[in-house]
This record gives C-alpha cells, structure tokens and sequence, in this order.
C-alpha cells in the first residue's frame, strides 16, 4: 500500500474521529483526505511542494 493510500484513510479516520456525521462531517472528511494525500504524495516524492510555494512566491 502507497503512502499516498495510508495518508488519505489517515485523513478520513481523523475526520471521523473528529466529527461523526453531518455535511460539515462529510466536507471535513473530505478535505483531510486531500490534506493526507498530498502529504503522502510528497513523502513519495511524487509531489514537490517546496517547489510549488517558491513558483508561488516567483509570481507575485
């Protein structure tokens, strides 16, 4: 199993524990799944997110 599979049932599992039921449950859920997948994703090194925030800042 992925590091990226382990970080998003981490997210929803947290999420879960945290509120149990109800949209904001459901939005909640959802959003620290994708907080976990991207955390796994960079643990993977298939996303580098220290690149992304310095492109970030190279815009603005």
């Amino acid at each position: 199993m992925s590091a990226s599979v382990i970080g998003i049932f981490v997210g929803i599992l947290l999420a879960i524990a945290a509120i149990l039921g109800g949209f904001g449950g459901f939005l909640l859920a959802l959003g620290l799944g994708l907080i976990g997948l991207v955390v796994g994703a960079q643990i993977e090194g298939r996303v580098d997110l220290g690149s992304m925030v310095q492109a970030g800042r190279r815009r603005g």
